[in-house]
């Protein structure tokens, strides 16, 4: 963010907010330049970088994982070969270990979606200022004031990515309990369990509750950590604006940060990964 200095607190919102694309209050569409403008947008309003990094993180994984697979051979494989075969089987564990049924679409889910969420949450990884400083240069060029040029580039800190994915997992946890189990003996799990006929109102409440937390909690997690931890990175790279020594302390923070982030991306992931395999066996035992 180059130009005019700005404070601390409007530092850390410029990097919070999204790049919005909405209709204004008088009828026009347009890019949003204040998180006021972005909220009166309402519902409909789309976030740009968090819709172009996710689409463009997809087609790495998948056209990625394609040329792998069309050039695959049985000798002596390549190096990014032999990662991409450590990580399907990796996923195929894991399958074996949480899904109980036989259901063909599970395992490429589970790849999918690890694959899909590590590379979202490995864009936490690029430096904070990098990418919106460069977007706020490219406004600039097109008459734009960069403080007004909002670009975040971690997908999985917006909660309406996390929410679409746990959606599309929520979705197909309903359409296979109604298929294995008919739409009498889904309904009859929530209205008979856990305290059979005559605990059916209890049941009912419950059981709902349970099946609605799913999805909430498995985008709630994902985006939580996430957020936090692009919170965190905004955070010390304020530090290098107080001299120095705090610069110093700030690139060691930064660093050591980093090292226990790789953890925290590959194990939501994971933990995202892992939910979605345990769900949909849910949805395919009767009970």
């Amino acid at each position: 963010m180059s130009g005019e200095s700005i404070t601390s607190g409007a530092y850390i919102k410029h990097h919070l907010q999204n790049m919005t694309f909405g209709q204004l209050p008088d009828g026009t569409w347009a890019m949003a330049e204040s998180a006021e403008q972005a909220k009166e947008m309402g519902f409909w309003a789309f976030n740009i970088d968090s819709l172009g990094w996710s689409v463009f993180l997809a087609a790495v994984f998948f056209f990625a994982f394609r040329a792998v697979a069309k050039n695959a051979t049985t000798g002596v494989p390549s190096g990014f070969q032999n990662f991409v075969e450590m990580i399907i089987d990796f996923v195929n564990d894991s399958v074996r270990g949480s899904f109980s049924a036989k259901n063909d679409l599970v395992a490429p889910l589970a790849l999918t979606v690890f694959a899909w969420v590590f590379l979202m949450n490995l864009m936490d990884l690029v430096p904070v200022d990098w990418l919106p400083m460069l977007a706020g240069k490219i406004g600039a060029l097109f008459g734009a004031n960069p403080h007004h040029v909002f670009f975040k580039v971690v997908p999985s800190t917006d909660p309406n990515i996390t929410f679409g994915m746990a959606l599309g997992v929520f979705w197909l946890m309903l359409y296979y309990s109604i298929k294995i189990k008919g739409i009498g003996g889904f309904f009859g799990e929530l209205a008979f369990q856990p305290f059979g006929k005559a605990g059916m109102p209890a049941n009912l409440v419950l059981e709902l509750v349970s099946l609605i937390s799913k999805p909430i909690s498995l985008a709630l997690r994902l985006f939580g950590n996430m957020y936090a931890g692009e919170t965190i990175f905004i955070l010390i790279a304020l530090m290098y604006s107080g001299g120095v020594a705090i610069g110093l302390f700030g690139g060691v923070l930064q660093l050591g940060w980093a090292i226990f982030h790789i953890l925290i991306i590959t194990l939501q992931a994971f933990i995202f990964m892992t939910l979605t395999i345990v769900y949909l066996d849910m949805a395919h035992q009767e009970h």
